[in-house]
């Protein structure tokens, strides 16, 4: 399995979005303990969505798409959506 996941940072107000084939809450972790780059900027990000595929090339093309709606406000949507469904 291959997963969209979506943290977000109180700190920063901030969303992160990736894909792996980790389990999120493992990627998590590694944001959290030992990850260079944006997410090292604060220490409280918690995945806030998930989507499921069965391939990585699925999972990332999910993630560029919801990148390129550089909108919080359209994040957010598709996270209340989820929380409603």
């Amino acid at each position: 399995m291959y997963y969209l996941y979506i943290l977000y940072s109180l700190q920063m107000k901030k969303y992160y979005i990736g894909s792996t084939s980790m389990l999120p809450e493992l990627r998590l972790k590694q944001h959290l303990l030992n990850h260079k780059g944006f997410t090292s900027k604060a220490k409280d990000w918690e995945i806030v969505y998930r989507e499921t595929y069965t391939s990585i090339e699925d999972a990332r093309s999910r993630e560029f798409q919801i990148k390129r709606w550089k909108s919080s406000l359209r994040i957010q949507q598709l996270i209340t959506r989820s929380s409603t469904e």
